[in-house]
């Protein structure tokens, strides 16, 4: 079994942009307060997930590893 990603949202500081959705709207959609919403909590590790991550001008997105916790994205500066 390959890396499994946990995706998060920080509603706090996403702006509603809409990048992530609409660069991958298989992995992220625009929910009923116009912020970013992961399609699935828990995701396989695909660059196409990262690529959206990275698409948001604020770095609202974080994604883990599942079985860790560690963080893959944003970088830990």
């Amino acid at each position: 079994m390959g890396d499994r990603w946990k995706v998060e949202v920080d509603h706090s500081i996403c702006i509603g942009s809409g990048l992530c959705a609409g660069s991958s709207p298989e992995w992220f959609q625009l929910g009923a307060s116009n912020k970013a919403e992961p399609r699935h909590a828990e995701v396989d590790a695909e660059e196409a997930v990262l690529n959206a991550a990275e698409t948001c001008p604020v770095e609202a997105i974080a994604l883990r590893r599942a079985d860790s916790g560690e963080l893959v994205f944003p970088p830990d500066d």
